[in-house]
């Protein structure tokens, strides 16, 4: 695990910034900025302290060898390049084997464990998938995650609006074209 959050640190650093680039850090509407930065970067990269895989219990659900999905999961994350956030929503598939399941909501949490970190889309899309088949054993895990990056949207060639999207697939889903098909449509197909 990483070492703690230097609050101190983050609000020097933060009025260096506003410093460089010509504010007045001491102008009213500025001089709880840089705690309130260390305060939003200590909550929105709590992920580098957490195993994503201490929250994926497994229950047993005798004969469950179907697939399971949770789609529209929101995500947040901060790009690791130019420290802007991207948005978007990831969506989990796997099949149970030998009825090794668990809670829907577990899903979701091993998401915002791994987008709690600087990061990058592609590496969020193969961990989560990764952290999935490690834990559960299913026979396969799909995961595609949808995003919109502010550092296309806001800054360099600006535009907003656009998505990015990445899948990672396991198991089954990787060498059998039909479930991964069945996967795609069941996500896509409102």
């Amino acid at each position: 695990m990483q070492k703690p959050i230097d609050l101190k640190k983050i609000e020097e650093n933060v009025q260096g910034i506003l410093e460089a680039i010509g504010e007045d850090v001491q102008r009213e509407g500025l001089q709880e900025t840089p705690r309130r930065i260390a305060l939003m970067y200590q909550e929105i990269f709590s992920g580098l302290n957490q195993d994503p895989k201490d929250y994926l219990e497994i229950f047993y659900e005798a004969d469950h060898d179907e697939l399971v999905i949770v789609k529209d999961i929101p995500l947040y994350s901060m790009c690791e390049h130019h420290f802007l956030p991207f948005i978007g929503k990831a969506h989990i598939a796997y099949i149970p084997k030998e009825g090794r399941v668990t809670g829907l909501s577990k899903l979701a949490k091993v998401v915002e464990v791994i987008a709690s970190r600087p990061q990058l889309q592609e590496r969020i899309t193969k961990e989560v998938a990764d952290t999935i088949m490690e834990v559960l054993h299913p026979y396969g895990v799909g995961v595609i995650i949808e995003a919109e990056h502010m550092c296309i949207s806001m800054r360099g060639i600006k535009q907003p609006g656009t998505k990015t999207v990445t899948s990672a697939m396991r198991g089954i889903f990787r060498k059998d074209a039909a479930s991964r098909s069945e996967l795609l449509s069941l996500i896509y197909n409102k």
